[in-house]
C-alpha cells in the first residue's frame, strides 16, 4: 500500500428533516387540531482512529463525505428518523486541521479515540408545536437546520517507540529488516527509502515495540533539500531517537560532521527533535578498514554522547545486543515521567 500521510478532503453533517404539516382526520371527529411531526436530526460526522490504519492512502480515492440527513416528520404525531452518523476511520497520529486556516482541532495519538467534527443539523418542529388558543390551526411547520460543511487537511505523524535517522546510505532499511520482520526495499543508492517504513520488533524482555525508518535527512533538509521536511515531522513523537553512521562514509578530515549534520537538521527543523534523547549506532563494521574508525570514532562521540554501539547490519554483527539495550531503553521511556532529552549531548 502507498504510504500517504497528507490528505484533503470535505465532511458534511446531514441535514435536519423538515416538521410535517398535518392535521387529524377522524371519524365523527370534527376540526381535528394539527397533529405534524417532527423532522429527524441530521447524522453527525466523526473521526475513530483504528490501529488497522498507518497511511492516509484511502483519502486519495474518496474526499467526500456526507453524513445522513434526518427524515422528514409525518402525520399522527409521528416524527422522522434521525440521520445515521459516518465514522471516518484514521490512523492513531493523524492531526485534524481546517484547510484553510490551519487550526489544529484535533491530534489523535491513541487507537480508539473518536472525535466528532461536524454536528448534524437538527430537525425541524411539527406545526402541532404552534397550536396555540388564538391560532388553533397552524398551516406552518418549521424547517430543518442545514448540515455543516468542513474543509479539512489530514496530516499523520507516525507514532514509533524509535525513530532511525541518518545520512543517505547508512543501512536503516537493512537495519529494520534485521530487527523487524519488515521488508523496505535495499538497495546502495542514495534516497533508497521514499516512504518511512515501520516494523515491529520481538523482544523477550517487553510487549513488542516499534521503530521506524525516517528518510530523507541530507543537510539543508529543514529547508526542503532533498526529500526535504515532509518526513522530519514523523520522529516527532518517537520516543527517542537511534542515530545510525556508515562508518565506510565517514570522512577523514572530519569524521564527527555526518553526526553533526544530521542533529543540526534537527534542531533546524523548528521542533524538540533536537533535544531528543539518542542511541549512536556506528554501522558497516564488517567493511574492510572499518574497525579501526569504528574505535576513533567512539572515543571522539563518547564525550558528545555515551550510549555509542558498533555493528554490522548485514552480517548481524553486534544487533542481539543493540536489540536487548533498545528494549531496555524502550522499557524505561514507556514508564510515566520519562524524561525524553536525559541523554542528549549534541
Amino acid at each position: 500500500m502507498k504510504f500517504i500521510d497528507e490528505a484533503l478532503i470535505t465532511a458534511q453533517s446531514g441535514d435536519g428533516g423538515n416538521g410535517c404539516v398535518s392535521f387529524r382526520r377522524e371519524k365523527y371527529v370534527p376540526k381535528g387540531g394539527p397533529d405534524g411531526g417532527d423532522g429527524g436530526n441530521g447524522g453527525d460526522v466523526v473521526f475513530e482512529t483504528t490501529s488497522r490504519m498507518n497511511t492516509l492512502y484511502s483519502f486519495q480515492f474518496k474526499k467526500h463525505f456526507r453524513a445522513e440527513r434526518g427524515k422528514h416528520g409525518r402525520g399522527k404525531n409521528q416524527s422522522g428518523r434521525s440521520g445515521k452518523a459516518l465514522i471516518i476511520f484514521v490512523p492513531p497520529g493523524t492531526l485534524i486541521k481546517e484547510a484553510e486556516t490551519g487550526n489544529l482541532l484535533k491530534e489523535f495519538v491513541r487507537n480508539g479515540e473518536s472525535f466528532l467534527v461536524a454536528r448534524g443539523g437538527r430537525g425541524g418542529l411539527g406545526n402541532q408545536h404552534f397550536a396555540s388558543s388564538r391560532k388553533r390551526s397552524p398551516r406552518y411547520a418549521q424547517k430543518g437546520e442545514s448540515g455543516q460543511t468542513l474543509s479539512l487537511k489530514l496530516e499523520l505523524k507516525l507514532l514509533a517507540d524509535i525513530g532511525i535517522i541518518g545520512l543517505p546510505n547508512a543501512g536503516k532499511s537493512t537495519l529494520v529488516s534485521k530487527l523487524s520482520s519488515a521488508r523496505p526495499k535495499v538497495a546502495n543508492y542514495p534516497f533508497t527509502t521514499l516512504t518511512p517504513t515501520l516494523g515491529v520488533v520481538e523482544s523477550q524482555q517487553i510487549d513488542p515495540f516499534v521503530i521506524a525508518d525516517i528518510p530523507g535527512l541530507i543537510e539543508g533538509a529543514h529547508h526542503g533539500v532533498g526529500l526535504g521536511t515532509r518526513f522530519l515531522k514523523h520522529v516527532e513523537r518517537s520516543r527517542f531517537l537511534l542515530h545510525l553512521i556508515d562508518l565506510s562514509a565517514v570522512p577523514l578530515e572530519d569524521p564527527v560532521g555526518p553526526y553533526h549534520t544530521v542533529n543540526q537538521e534537527l534542531r533546524s527543523f523548528g521542533s524538540p527533535l533536537g533535544q531528543k534523547a539518542q542511541v549512536i549506532v556506528l554501522n558497516k563494521v564488517d567493511k574492510p578498514g572499518t574497525r579501526a574508525a569504528a574505535e576513533k570514532l567512539r572515543n571522539l562521540l563518547e564525550p558528545l554522547n555515551p550510549d555509542v554501539w558498533v555493528i554490522s547490519a548485514l552480517t548481524g554483527e553486534g544487533l542481539e545486543q543493540l536489540k536487548d539495550h533498545l528494549a531496555g531503553l524502550v522499557e524505561k521511556a514507556r514508564e510515566p515521567g520519562y524524561d525524553k532529552t536525559e541523554k542528549t549531548n549534541t
